[in-house]
């Protein structure tokens, strides 16, 4: 089973570090002000004592598949680490596709548990997509994207803080079908 697991790992860095690669450390504050230019997610920036951003995950599998992002974790507005994003699954799923992603940390205790070293979201954490008529959903159990809104409509869905920490994503590009078991996995490395 050991070994399984390490070809899965291996699996998730190779089908996703391409997508990944895509990100430059100047795409920080590119990704930070798409963020901001939602009107669902500026009251998390005033409000935030932190949050993670990740410029963009590669996500891709057929099978086997998996996650990978590279980011960096603020408080208060500054830089205070980098983090990485790992996500493995299996199952039925294929396709391939990269997205921005952002949490944000309501509190220190929340901040606390994600820089800790080695956090993991449930299988309830969900994301909310910023981009109109599209809704996403991360935890342990896959992570899906679809449509529900028109666009015409213009309406985004609402979040809330849930156990302290509230996920947005954009959506980048690509198509990916998925109905399998995995959860997002974050290192963290002080400054």
């Amino acid at each position: 089973m050991r070994t399984f697991r390490c070809y899965i790992l291996l699996a998730v860095m190779i089908l996703a570090s391409s997508f990944s690669n895509l990100a430059q450390a100047g795409n920080f504050s590119n990704t930070i002000n798409v963020f901001k230019k939602s009107p669902v997610v500026q009251p998390f920036f005033k409000k935030a004592y932190g949050y993670a951003v990740f410029p963009t995950v590669g996500k891709g599998g057929f099978l086997i598949g998996g996650a990978y992002g590279k980011g960096q974790v603020y408080r208060k507005g500054k830089v205070t680490g980098t983090t990485t994003l790992v996500k493995a699954t299996i199952g039925f799923q294929l396709g391939g596709q990269a997205f921005s992603q952002i949490i944000f940390f309501q509190d220190k205790r929340a901040y606390n548990d994600f820089t800790s070293g080695s956090f993991e979201f449930d299988a309830e954490a969900s994301a909310v997509a910023i981009t109109a008529g599209a809704q996403a959903k991360a935890g342990t159990e896959g992570a899906t994207a679809s449509a529900s809104v028109g666009p015409r409509t213009g309406k985004q869905a609402k979040t809330k803080y849930r156990k302290g920490m509230a996920i947005f994503v954009h959506i980048k590009g690509g198509a990916m079908y998925e109905a399998a078991i995995g959860g997002q996995k974050f290192s963290f490395k002080p400054k």
